[in-house]
C-alpha cells in the first residue's frame, strides 16, 4: 500500500531483519479501519511531505487494522485508535503514542528517534507482578476493588468512566447481580447506566455507537463495531429479564435489527464493524441526524466484512441472551446459523479457531475463548449436547496452547518474534475465562475445566492487573468462582409442548450465572449427573441449591417462585 511516498508494510519478523540489515527503525501505525482519527492520520499526517520524507529515509513503515491482529490490539489497547510505535530493528520499544499526531508534531518525533533512538519518557518497564496462590482475592484488595467501583461511578452524567461515555458491561452486570440480592443503590446505578445508555442507540438503523465523548452522552463517535453491539444487546437483555422494563428490550430489538440489516453475511455469519465516516476523515455527525431515506441517498458507510471467530462469538453470546429474555425463535435461528457456519470454516484440530480465513499469526485465545462461550451459551438455551461437546474441546484448546505464569497469553508464541514482542496475558481475556471455564465446570463437573477457571482466575489476582478499569470484572469472575449457580433442571421429552415452556420458563430466569439441564431419558444421563431426577407422568422442572431441591414444578409461571424458595430458604 503506497501514500505520499511511503510504503505501508504488513507486521512481519522479515520487517524487523530489513530494518537491522538497513541500520532502520520501525513505525507501526496501528488503526482500524473504521476510526474517524485513524483516516484522519492518514490522509493529513501521512500524507504531510517532511512526514513521508523522514519515513522513507529512516524507517520501514507498518501499518496493521487491529481487528486483523488481537495479540498487537491486546497490546496496545491502552492506546487507543490511532496508535503510533516506533521500534528499534531488535523490537524494542522507542515510543508509545496514542490519538491523533498532527503532522509538525509527528516530523519533530520522527526526527527526534532518529537523533536519539533510546527509550523514552512513554515507555516504561513492565511492572512485576505477584499473583496469590489461590484463586481468590486478598480481603484488603477485594475491599478497595468495592470501593473503587462505587467511587468511578460519575453520579452527575451517570454511568462507568468519566472522558468516555459508553455502557461498561461488567459494571452494569455486577451491579445487576447485587440488585437482585437488594442493594438498591446497585439497582439505581445500574438503570442510570441503561437509561443514559440509550442515548447511543441509533434512532434510524439501530445498533449503538461507540461512545460519547466530553464526559457526555450527547456527542457520539459513530463507528459501531461488534464488541459494542454483543454486549449491549446481552446486558439489555439480562435487564429486561430482570426488571421487565420495556425501554430495555426495545434498545435490545433496535441492537439486533441493525445486526440483521447491516452486518450479517449473505451465510449468516457476522461481519465486524461499521466506519463512523461516510467519507473518510470527515465528520459524519449531520449524516447520521438524517432519515433512512436521507442516509442512503448520499451513501451507507463502509462495513468490514471480514468474518472473524471472535467477533462472531461475541454476536452469539447477545443472541442467546436475547433469546432467552424474549423467547424470540429468530434470534436463536441466527445464533445457531453464525455458529455453524464459523465452526465449518473457521475450525482448527482439537477445538481451536482461526482469527480470519488465513492468518498472518495466531492462533489467538480470543477467538478460541469466544467460541467456547457461546458454544456454552447454545448449550444453557437449548439443551443440546453437540454444543456443550464444542465448549468442552475449546477449552482443551486453550489449557493445551495458551497456558502462561499465571493466566492464559493472549496468542502462541511466534517463531523469530522480535525480543521483548512475546504475547502476555490480557485481563478482560481472563477473566472472561474465568468465568466460561467456571461455568463448563458447573454443566461438567470435570475438575479441569474448574482448574481452568482457577489458572485463569490466579492473573487477576495481581493488583495492578485488578485495580484497572472496571474493578468489577474481577469482582464478578470471583462471585462466580466462589459459589455455584442457580441451577435448575427440566426433566421431560423434547418433544413434549410442555417440557418445551418449562424450558422456556427457566432460561429467562433472571442472571448471566445459572446453570440449566434439560434431562430428556431417551438422550441418557446429564453430563454431570449430579441430582437423580425421578421420571415423572408430566414434564417437571426441579431447582437445586444449597444442599436441596425443590418439589417437582409443574406450572412455568410457578417456576420463578420456587427458586427464590430454594435460594433464599423460604419456606415450602
Amino acid at each position: 500500500l503506497k501514500a505520499e511516498g511511503i510504503t505501508w508494510e504488513k507486521w512481519s519478523d522479515e520487517a524487523f531483519a530489513r530494518a537491522k540489515k538497513e541500520k532502520r527503525l520501525v513505525i507501526l501505525d496501528l488503526e482500524a479501519v473504521w476510526c474517524h482519527w485513524c483516516h484522519v492520520m492518514n490522509e493529513v499526517t501521512y500524507a504531510d511531505h517532511k512526514v513521508a520524507a523522514l519515513i522513507r529515509d529512516h524507517y520501514v513503515a507498518l501499518r496493521v487494522d487491529q481487528d486483523s491482529r488481537p495479540d498487537l490490539s491486546n497490546r496496545y489497547e491502552d492506546y487507543g485508535w490511532p496508535a503510533t510505535i516506533i521500534f528499534d530493528a531488535d523490537g524494542k520499544e522507542i515510543v508509545k503514542r496514542s490519538a491523533y499526531i498532527p503532522p509538525k508534531p509527528m516530523a519533530k518525533l520522527l526526527q527526534a528517534c532518529v537523533d536519539d533512538p533510546t527509550p523514552g519518557p512513554s515507555v516504561q518497564p513492565e511492572p512485576e507482578l505477584a499473583f496469590a496462590k489461590d484463586a481468590a482475592l486478598p480481603d484488603a484488595l477485594r475491599k478497595e476493588l468495592r470501593t473503587l467501583h462505587l467511587e468511578r461511578y460519575d453520579r452527575d452524567q451517570k454511568g462507568w468512566g468519566s472522558s468516555h461515555k459508553y455502557l461498561d458491561p461488567d459494571s452494569v452486570e455486577f451491579s445487576l447481580v447485587q440488585a437482585a440480592r437488594g442493594d438498591a443503590g446497585a439497582e439505581k446505578m445500574a438503570r442510570e447506566t441503561l437509561a443514559a445508555q440509550l442515548a447511543l442507540v441509533d434512532p434510524v438503523w439501530g445498533g449503538v455507537y461507540q461512545y460519547s465523548t466530553g464526559g457526555r452522552w450527547d456527542e457520539p463517535h459513530f463507528e459501531k463495531i461488534m464488541s459494542f453491539q454483543a454486549d449491549d444487546l446481552r446486558v439489555y437483555a439480562l435487564a429486561y429479564e430482570q426488571f421487565g422494563d420495556e425501554a430495555y428490550v426495545k434498545a435490545a430489538r433496535a441492537i439486533r435489527r441493525y445486526l440483521k440489516d447491516f452486518l450479517t453475511s449473505p451465510e449468516g455469519a457476522f461481519y465486524v464493524s461499521q466506519d463512523a465516516d461516510l467519507v473518510p476523515g470527515e465528520h459524519s455527525g449531520g449524516y447520521f441526524k438524517l432519515d433512512d431515506a436521507g442516509r442512503r441517498k448520499l451513501g451507507v458507510p463502509r462495513v468490514d466484512t471480514h468474518v472473524y471467530a471472535r467477533e462472531n462469538g461475541w454476536a452469539i453470546q447477545g443472541l442467546t441472551a436475547f433469546y432467552a429474555a424474549t423467547g424470540e425463535t429468530a434470534a436463536l435461528e441466527e445464533a445457531v446459523r453464525a455458529a455453524e457456519w464459523i465452526a465449518a470454516h473457521r475450525a482448527l484440530p482439537d477445538g481451536g479457531f482461526r482469527h480470519d480465513e488465513k492468518d498472518a499469526a495466531g492462533p489467538y485465545l480470543g477467538d478460541t475463548l469466544a467460541m467456547g462461550r457461546a458454544f456454552l451459551s447454545l448449550y444453557g438455551i437449548t439443551g443440546e449436547r453437540r454444543w456443550l461437546t464444542r465448549a468442552e474441546d475449546a477449552a482443551a484448546f486453550i489449557a493445551k496452547n495458551f497456558k502462561s505464569t499465571a493466566g492464559f497469553a493472549t496468542a502462541q508464541a511466534q517463531p523469530g518474534e522480535p525480543a521483548g514482542l512475546a504475547p502476555h496475558p490480557q485481563r478482560d481475556e481472563n477473566v472472561a475465562l474465568a468465568r466460561f471455564a467456571n461455568l463448563l465446570h458447573q454443566y461438567t463437573g470435570k475438575p479441569e475445566h474448574r482448574a481452568l477457571a482457577a489458572h485463569a482466575f490466579r492473573y487477576l489476582t495481581a493488583p495492578e492487573v485488578a485495580r484497572r478499569f472496571p474493578t468489577a470484572s474481577a469482582l464478578l469472575a470471583e462471585e462466580e468462582l466462589a459459589l455455584p449457580p442457580v441451577h435448575i433442571t427440566v426433566v421431560g421429552t423434547k418433544a413434549d409442548a410442555k417440557a418445551v415452556e418449562l424450558f422456556k420458563a427457566a432460561i429467562r430466569f433472571p442472571g448471566a450465572y445459572k446453570r440449566v439441564d434439560w434431562y430428556d431419558p431417551k438422550e441418557g444421563k446429564l453430563p454431570d449427573s449430579d441430582v437423580d431426577y425421578p421420571e415423572l407422568p408430566k414434564p417437571a422442572a426441579f431447582v437445586c441449591g444449597k444442599g436441596r431441591c425443590s418439589l417437582p414444578v409443574i406450572k412455568p409461571a410457578e417456576l420463578r417462585d420456587a427458586v427464590e424458595r430454594v435460594t433464599k430458604r423460604k419456606p415450602e
